[in-house]
């Protein structure tokens, strides 16, 4: 159990160091309060290090600390659980429910410090039916939540069950009581690593949540909301970088528009807004087949700019304009209305402009010389074929005759 503990602490820690988020901070204190707690109930460093610590110390830690835990985890659930702006009643069972049993687990841990012991079992009993509370109140909270529809807490629920059995495996560990062997122990120690096993990842899980959130919240000015990608000045800016990046180095710039001639196609039958389902899928199509050197922008809703630099190699520019051409004009999935589920086959027109000298070149005039050869393009293509006739077509009709 140490072990997976240690592992898990140091998942946390990780966790932390990369994203540098108040969410994972918290993790990490939740996991290393609460697991010192569980291993120091199981007797574990008083066997591997003895006289480490003196007795009245031991008996405050194994008093005071479990409840202690206890509150921070519950606290943290109550964050975790969106707080007041949630729900005021989690938010009441969370906080002042924390408060109070904090207040409760120094009050034990003190006394336990001055009694003898004969009477620390006893106190021990009131520590162990505290941190049952504790967690009894976890798992009203997680429940309570899953009615209203928090999805993430459902599984936190099941780990608050799990949390009420290993409490009372690790009591009944610390009590000593006869009749449990070493198959309670293995159970209990299974348990608590699941238990955090699972916190962690639910925590990682909605920290990612609120990242994306975050991230939708604060969008670049200029940057398309389904895509993320530039558009705008903010895509001029960019194709004008590339320009200038390009010369630098004395090589060529070609300047791609795509244009997709049915993006509203499905409008009528699937529903609008599965054009932006659409547009997120080619535009992962194009950013896959143009490598992420490229610059990649929605110049109008229809129209996507993609910007190739090269040295002077031709023939790796035409590769990425095939394999952009092949990889775009597949058929995608789309739902619409009611769940249900449409082929849309991408109809495209490209055009592109080649700058050999992209130094002197303006961006928007580049632009528009690209969508004016998509446009050209597409006015040269074969109309689609008409639909083949009805079965009743140029059969003659005529009022029936009066009776």
């Amino acid at each position: 159990m140490l072990g997976g503990l240690l592992t898990l602490a140091a998942l946390a820690f990780s966790d932390a160091l990369v994203n540098r988020k108040r969410g994972a901070l918290r993790n990490v204190v939740f996991v290393l309060v609460t697991s010192t707690a569980c291993v120091v109930m199981t007797g574990l460093p008083g066997e591997l290090w003895p006289g480490l610590l003196p007795v009245w110390m031991v008996q405050m830690l194994k008093g005071g600390l479990g409840p202690v835990a206890g509150a921070v985890a519950l606290y943290y659930l109550g964050l975790w659980m969106g707080g007041s702006r949630e729900d005021r009643t989690v938010h009441h069972i969370t906080a002042w429910g924390a408060l109070v049993m904090g207040l409760a687990g120094v009050a034990l841990g003190l006394q336990a410090a001055w009694s003898s012991p004969a009477d620390f079992r006893q106190l021990l009993v009131t520590t162990a039916s505290v941190n049952v509370a504790i967690a009894m109140m976890g798992l009203v909270a997680t429940l309570r939540a899953a009615a209203l529809g928090d999805p993430l807490a459902r599984w936190m629920a099941i780990a608050c069950v799990g949390l009420v059995l290993l409490v009372i495996g690790h009591y009944l560990k610390g009590l000593n009581v006869p009749g449990f062997g070493l198959g309670t122990w293995i159970v209990t120690a299974a348990l608590t690593v699941l238990y955090f096993l699972t916190c962690i990842v639910l925590v990682i899980q909605r920290n990612r949540e609120q990242r994306h959130l975050t991230r939708l919240a604060r969008l670049q000015v200029g940057a398309d909301p389904a895509t993320g990608l530039p558009t705008g000045s903010m895509l001029l800016s960019e194709v004008g970088h590339a320009f200038w990046r390009t010369a630098r180095i004395h090589g060529e710039c070609t300047v791609v528009c795509l244009n997709v001639r049915n993006l509203y196609e499905l409008g009528q039958t699937a529903g609008h807004g599965v054009e932006q389902q659409i547009l997120v899928a080619l535009a992962a199509r194009i950013r896959r087949s143009a490598g992420f050197r490229c610059v990649v922008g929605l110049y109008q809703p229809r129209c996507f700019v993609v910007v190739i630099s090269a040295d002077k190699r031709r023939e790796y520019v035409q590769d990425t304009v095939n394999r952009m051409r092949m990889l775009v004009g597949r058929p995608l999935t789309v739902i619409g209305r009611d769940q249900t589920r449409h082929e849309f086959l991408p109809q495209l027109a490209l055009g592109s402009v080649t700058l050999q000298q992209p130094g002197r070149a303006t961006p928007l005039d580049v632009i528009h010389e690209a969508e004016r050869r998509a446009l050209i393009t597409d006015s040269q293509q074969p109309p689609a074929p008409p639909p083949p006739p009805s079965v009743q077509e140029g059969i003659p009709t005529a009022p029936a005759p009066f009776v």
